[in-house]
């Protein structure tokens, strides 16, 4: 069996060159890794687990992918159920990629005993969720540089099409300009993401498991989603340039909770009342779930604030990104509103060009530049509506790159099969990952 740097050896034509391993499969996102199938990866897949709803759902998920009429996936699952189920990975070694997405109060020690055994560990977000874990996270990443593998988080917003356009603009100084440093309370870069308990995962209506309404297991909301926030700001504002965390200067930080009512988790999780383990932040019948967060910080010298919210349900069907980032000629906007059909439209605003005429010529050069890589973007002036100046141009994105939320989960698999066949990750990743997990990390204790 390969492991470890072994893997980066020449392809074998009778072996797959990547075998997977799903440990604990307990949030949805492991199955997503699954929904469809890579040229080099061995189709049968080992899964380790202790039983329960948790696997059933994982399994019944990778299942539909198996027996979908569109372009079927042909995984075969060999599970493993039983309290020793880590130590047996450990021991069979049945595959050199272990993919781990579950409860994130045990995440962190997966991620540290499977680097340190040699394997390559593809994690769901959040790596860690309270400070006291964030000494493991870090001896994670030295124990993969010392044993040749890769450890990485998978950061799906990266892959949306409107963000990565986001960035290139952003690049672009005859368009943008210089990104604007902001002020606390005006920030250069402003992002923020609205998240639904109830929502359809992979056509269905998603079960979740009673423990994921736990901050304890589950993390809170800065520390979970909010991830993807602080790290598309690193990701758009500094592109592949390495930071520390010596570069973050947490502001500010609060954390509010969402209403649950017993109907409404029964909904969701499918038991008929809170468990034992939430009793404790059940006020007045209705369980307090803190799933909101707002941290305001400095990045190097740039002032940018996230917030991340979690609602019930929606109307329009899925989550919700909102992001600015202030240029000194214009200002690029996601909006992701009933304006936009809530789907994701990217605007490019006028700051301080002089004139129509000279925003026009630099939008269409931007887009010639766009065009090198994404093929029929174009873009085009807003009607004069309201107050909505002719200074604002719709970036138009052809269908086909639009993809959705789900596929971006092989987007960033593929990414990541990637750097094990070059057998490296790019000199910023993990420095930014850091970065990243020490952000939200001291987000968490100013929030107290």
């Amino acid at each position: 069996m390969v492991t470890g740097s072994d893997i980066f050896a020449a392809d074998n034509a009778a072996a797959p060159r990547f075998k997977l391993v799903t440990l604990d499969p307990g949030h949805f996102h492991a199955s997503l890794v699954q929904k469809f199938m890579y040229p080099d990866v061995d189709p049968v897949v080992h899964v380790y687990a202790p039983g329960g709803d948790d696997l059933q759902e994982h399994l019944k998920r990778v299942e539909g992918f198996n027996t979908r009429t569109n372009d079927p996936t042909h995984w075969r699952e060999e599970v493993y159920t039983s309290k020793d189920y880590l130590e047996k990975m450990l021991v069979e070694r049945a595959g050199n990629v272990v993919v781990i997405a579950g409860n994130n109060a045990q995440k962190t020690d997966y991620i540290l005993k499977a680097v340190q055994a040699g394997f390559n560990v593809l994690a769901d977000k959040p790596m860690v969720i309270t400070p006291e874990n964030f000494p493991k996270l870090e001896q994670a990443f030295k124990a993969a540089e010392s044993k040749h593998v890769l450890l990485y988080d998978i950061m799906t917003e990266r892959f949306e099409v409107t963000t990565e356009l986001q960035r290139r603009l952003a690049q672009s100084k005859a368009l943008f300009g210089e990104l604007e440093k902001g002020s606390p309370t005006n920030p250069g870069i402003t992002m923020e993401s609205v998240h639904y308990f109830s929502k359809i995962v992979a056509g269905s209506p998603l079960k979740r498991p009673q423990w994921f309404f736990d901050v304890r297991q589950e993390g809170e909301v800065m520390q979970d989603v909010g991830t993807h926030l602080v790290d598309l700001v690193q990701w758009e504002a500094f592109p592949e340039r390495a930071l520390s965390p010596s570069d973050v200067q947490v502001l500010s930080a609060r954390r509010w909770a969402t209403p649950i009512t017993r109907e409404q988790f029964k909904r969701v999780t499918g038991a008929d009342d809170f468990p034992e383990f939430l009793k404790g932040d059940v006020k007045d019948g209705v369980l307090q779930e803190f799933a909101n967060g707002e941290i305001t910080y400095r990045l190097r010298d740039v002032n940018v604030k996230v917030t991340t919210r979690w609602e019930f349900e929606t109307a329009h069907g899925g989550d919700t990104h909102y992001s600015m980032m202030r240029g000194s000629r214009v200002n690029l906007v996601i909006r992701q509103g009933a304006a936009e059909n809530y789907k994701p439209v990217l605007y490019v605003e006028n700051v301080s060009l002089p004139s129509r005429g000279a925003l026009q010529a630099r939008v269409a050069g931007a887009m010639q530049e766009l065009q090198k890589d994404f093929p029929g973007v174009s873009a085009h002036e807003v009607e004069a509506t309201g107050s909505r100046s002719p200074g604002i141009w719709r970036v138009d994105v052809p269908d086909k790159y639009d993809v959705g939320h789900e596929a971006h989960f092989a987007q960033v698999t593929e990414n990541y099969l990637g750097y094990l066949r070059a057998g490296k990750l790019p000199a910023w990743e993990v420095p930014n990952m850091l970065t990243k997990y020490a952000t939200t990390m001291n987000a968490y204790e100013m929030s107290r």
